[in-house]
């Protein structure tokens, strides 16, 4: 009974020694919080956690924080009130305020492993307590150390005379600032710029992580066949390059010709008749052309009648000549008259003016020549019959 008893207050001495312990362990402890302390990133992401500094001991704590498990690829920063701290001070738990925040940036290098990365907060007092606050990420991805050159739309279609206008996206995934020269390699006589925010550019300038958009502008050649066209654009760096493929499909271009045979574009017509030109219309593109019209535009109480005046289909290459009668009005003066003759279709048209000169009609002449002799005639009768009185 007695030694039953001797273990009992041993017990009792043991459990008042070991609350005593833990009251003044709590007593003279320091606490690091953040909510958040496991995160999913990828490389390149710049990491912010919120760290809450508690002082559960009788003084103010003046800390010294570090960053422990990381390699030097790995940046950061403490700050506090938006200022580098690398100490900090917090005040006694027998006041109110005895906690301070303080920011941790990271930022996650590019060229970096996938999986799980485990380091730690340490703040150390001057009074030799310690604090550490397990932190983890888990990096979705393997990083890189290269250039990213990126198109949305590589295929594009249009006309001959269209421009193909590709927008592409340009990353430097590296860890350092770089310099890209742009260049295109294309088929002979197609024209190829860089555009950047309106301007025409050969060349541009990246910092680490940073990305520029890219406009193509890309023109064919004149009279380009229709077809597909391969075009390769690079953007090389000191350290690294990346190309892309871009296609321009031509569907062709639209062309059409109105003329004449020999080229004149005047004629001479008697005032109230009629005069009959030969015109030509020609395909000049390479896409055939279907619906053209012949219209023309006259003087006043003129006319032109078109042998045909609709064209059903013209192939790239095609001429169709076609007649065409000139009616000048009986009411015209004798000059110099302009009318425009138009072949048009949905997609492109081609007019050309014709001078026309009325001219008094060949009867006309002959008539008042006619009335000149008569009146010399009767002149003379009357100069012979009464000349001698």
């Amino acid at each position: 009974m007695l030694k039953r008893k001797k273990y009992l207050h041993l017990l009792l001495i043991l459990s008042i020694f070991f609350l005593v312990n833990i009251f003044t362990l709590a007593a003279d402890s320091i606490i690091l919080y953040t909510p958040l302390t496991g995160l999913y990133v990828s490389p390149g992401d710049s990491v912010r956690y919120t760290i809450t500094v508690i002082n559960e001991t009788d003084i103010i704590q003046n800390f010294n924080l570090s960053l422990e498990g990381l390699n030097e690829d790995w940046n950061y920063v403490f700050k506090s009130l938006n200022r580098e701290v690398e100490k900090l001070a917090v005040k006694s738990a027998e006041l109110e305020d005895n906690s301070r925040n303080i920011d941790l940036e990271l930022d996650v290098p590019l060229r970096v492993e996938k999986g799980i990365h485990n380091f730690q907060v340490v703040a150390k007092s001057d009074t030799g307590l310690k604090a550490v606050l397990p932190l983890q990420l888990n990096v979705k991805e393997k990083g890189v150390f290269e250039t990213e050159f990126t198109i949305d739309q590589a295929n594009m279609e249009g006309y001959a005379d269209s421009s193909f206008i590709y927008q592409a996206d340009l990353k430097n995934k590296t860890a350092e600032k770089q310099h890209y020269s742009l260049s295109a390699i294309a088929p002979r006589g197609w024209d190829v710029r860089f555009r950047v925010s309106g301007d025409y550019i050969t060349s541009l300038t990246l910092d680490s992580n940073a990305s520029q958009s890219i406009s193509i502008n890309v023109k064919p050649p004149a009279n380009v066949e229709a077809g597909n066209y391969n075009i390769k654009v690079r953007a090389v760096s000191g350290q690294t390059a990346e190309e892309i493929d871009l296609e321009a499909v031509v569907k062709g271009s639209y062309g059409i010709n109105l003329s004449t045979p020999l080229g004149l574009l005047s004629s001479d017509i008697p005032i109230g008749g009629e005069k009959e030109i030969e015109l030509f219309v020609e395909n000049t593109g390479t896409v055939a052309l279907r619906d053209i019209s012949l219209t023309a535009s006259t003087p006043i109480d003129w006319t032109v009648d078109f042998e045909e005046d609709e064209i059903m289909k013209l192939d790239p290459g095609e001429r169709n000549n076609i007649k065409a009668t000139i009616k000048a009005s009986p009411k015209a003066i004798a000059g110099d008259y302009q009318l425009l003759i138009t072949a048009r279709t949905p997609e492109v048209s081609a007019s050309r003016t014709f001078r026309i000169t009325a001219k008094t009609s060949m009867l006309w002449g002959a008539v008042g020549i006619l009335i000149i002799f008569a009146v010399i005639g009767v002149l003379y009768y009357f100069i012979r019959k009464y000349g001698r009185r």
